[in-house]
């Protein structure tokens, strides 16, 4: 046998032993790694972990920030987030490697027509391609145990640090993706800006807005207009969103026949929804007041982009709160506005 076949018999019986379901990951790395960091939880221990966690192909290790948690740990806190935090279930969610994350958009389209078989094709217009980019942060928490939790062999540490994360991530990331202004935090949906003018008329990268004739009063007429001012193209998947407050005002409104807007799901498993659109809770909105934004409807999926930067990281710390260890963790996370035309919002003007 030739060098070379010896060495492509070689790489071949590596490569079986790995597996790359998303982007390639050694299984028995994972699992050493995966044992190992339970001894960083538990006991401290820390032997070892930085070389097998580079093995499990994890981000670079940096024992001063921490280690990378599992992949598995890492996946369970973002399921268990999107269960927990609206703007995640109802706008396109995607994971990522590295921070430079770009997308490409079209701010203007092209023009388009019919020309006969023979006909000389005019040339179209160039269109608006542009390069768009995330605006990131990054998000803490730091859960706490006893050491006599941690000795517990019972006692599921992996749940119990995804359960109290989960809690601390997920009113704040609630509430950077719907307001957040974009300083070491995601710029949040709303804080994109807004002006009444119609799609083709308006700056790409503002919201169109409707202003309520009363700052502090929703009309049926008003939600249907919104909902008209909304092209074809994205009413397709749609949706309200607002708070409970207003969802209550909401519920409360007739059409001309003396109908209720509002169609209660009559059967089990089946949604509510307001003239035939589905509705979202989300607790940031604000409520029906003067100068406030308390409603939008569109296809925010089309509209709102949440990336989360694969690799969340954790210090274990024994010393601070004795007879606490805190495990301060840290997380990446980006936004960003792609289709500043698939939202439309109900505004209220300031009140006299």
């Amino acid at each position: 046998m030739s060098e070379l076949d010896t060495l492509k018999t070689e790489l071949e019986e590596e490569l079986a032993g790995l597996k790359r379901p998303a982007g390639g990951t050694n299984s028995k790395a994972v699992n050493e790694h995966k044992a190992a960091f339970g001894q960083f939880i538990r006991k401290g221990k820390e032997d070892g972990l930085a070389e097998l966690e580079q093995k499990a192909m994890q981000t670079t290790t940096d024992p001063d920030g921490g280690y990378a948690v599992p992949e598995e740990l890492d996946r369970n806190i973002i399921t268990a987030l999107r269960d927990e935090v609206v703007m995640r279930q109802e706008c396109n969610v995607v994971t990522v490697g590295s921070p430079n994350f770009k997308r490409l958009v079209n701010q203007g389209g092209t023009n388009s027509g019919w020309v006969g078989e023979v006909d000389e094709r005019p040339e179209t217009s160039t269109s608006k391609l542009t390069s768009i980019e995330p605006t990131w942060g990054e998000i803490y928490g730091n859960p706490a145990a006893t050491q006599t939790m941690l000795d517990d062999a019972f006692f599921n540490v992996e749940q119990f640090i995804t359960g109290e994360l989960t809690i601390e991530f997920a009113e704040q990331e609630e509430a950077a993706f719907t307001n957040g202004n974009g300083v070491k935090k995601p710029k949040g949906l709303l804080a994109y800006g807004s002006d009444d003018k119609a799609d083709k008329d308006r700056d790409w990268g503002k919201l169109q807005h409707l202003l309520l004739k009363k700052p502090t009063e929703v009309t049926a007429d008003e939600i249907m207009k919104l909902i008209y001012t909304m092209r074809k193209v994205y009413r397709s998947g749609s949706k309200f969103m607002m708070n409970n407050n207003t969802l209550f005002q909401v519920r409360t409104l007739k059409d001309a026949q003396g109908n209720y807007l509002w169609q209660p799901g009559l059967q089990l498993g089946q949604p509510s929804a307001l003239l035939g659109y589905g509705i979202a809770e989300n607790e940031q909105f604000s409520d029906v007041v003067a100068e406030s934004t308390p409603i939008a409807f569109g296809n925010f999926k089309r509209c709102y982009t949440i990336l989360d930067r694969i690799g969340v990281r954790m210090l274990r710390d024994p010393y601070t709160h004795k007879p606490f260890v805190h495990f301060y963790t840290t997380k990446r996370v980006g936004s960003m506005l792609v289709d500043s035309n698939a939202v439309k919002l109900l505004k209220a003007a300031g009140g006299k």
